[in-house]
């Protein structure tokens, strides 16, 4: 599904594209129901001047701009104000992508050149790729100026819409930084390295909601819901070299099986 189309622009350069949505919600969702009769929870929306239910034909958006003093603003008078270089997406800068904190990332949508934007957009993702850099730009949105980083892939580019500065909270806790002996930072570069396998997404699963359906499937069944079985605890070990020292055996052991 195509959410919207764009155009990417840096320098007199211009890429037509269509930004596709790369998630998707797959989690349980569960209802409110009436405990008494187990009827479905329903919300209305009411007038809170007259008490009136009202219908979303019936609301338009307002900004109050002094107590109870409201001007109404229509979907169409937004768009009026936007330029045609606010609806495209402007390219700003480039930078390493291992310069960006994960934390500025917030939606990703997939971008798939327009007809006769072929050459440019791969032209630009290869670029990249190579240069191991992102473009950050930003276009209008909704009703706001959205930053974005232009992420190269091996098989296409991903745009990802980011937070602003302000919009991320500092580290509210600090913590002391005990040092690490040269044997204990050597042991743990070994458990990393003895982990170190490819990143691929298909491998890793929601186990979690899997066993929520297992339960609802009990319930609609009618039958007892069983209490799940605990691991049995081997005894955590306290010490930290051993603690390593037996990560690193345990890797090695799930290796060898796999």
């Amino acid at each position: 599904m195509v959410s919207r189309k764009s155009v990417i622009t840096f320098g007199m350069v211009a890429i037509p594209i269509a930004m596709h949505t790369a998630t998707q919600d797959n989690d349980i969702h569960f209802n409110q129901l009436h405990k008494e009769d187990k009827s479905r929870v329903r919300y209305k929306k009411t007038c809170g001047h007259c008490g009136k239910e009202i219908t979303n034909e019936d609301i338009v958006k307002g900004f109050e701009y002094d107590k109870d003093k409201y001007v109404v603003v229509t979907d169409e008078e937004i768009e009026k104000i936007k330029t045609e270089k606010e609806k495209s997406i402007q390219i700003l800068h480039f930078a390493q992508l291992n310069q960006i904190s994960p934390v500025y990332y917030d939606k990703t949508y997939q971008a798939i050149p327009e007809a006769g934007g072929e050459k440019a957009f791969e032209l630009l993702r290869a670029a990249l790729m190579d240069e191991q850099k992102a473009a950050i730009g930003k276009a209008v949105m909704g009703t706001k100026d959205t930053l974005m980083a232009i992420i190269p892939r091996g098989d296409g580019i991903l745009i990802s819409t980011m937070f602003y500065d302000d919009d991320v909270k500092e580290l509210q806790k600090q913590y002391g930084k005990p040092a690490a002996s040269e044997q204990e930072l050597n042991m743990a570069k070994i458990l990393i390295n003895s982990m170190d396998t490819p990143f691929d997404a298909a491998k890793y699963k929601d186990e979690y909601q899997a066993k929520l359906h297992e339960l609802i499937e009990t319930k609609i069944s009618g039958k007892e819901v069983v209490s799940a079985t605990q691991a049995e605890d081997n005894g955590k070990v306290i010490d930290l070299m051993d603690a390593l020292k037996a990560s690193v055996e345990k890797a090695k052991k799930d290796k060898e099986t796999a």
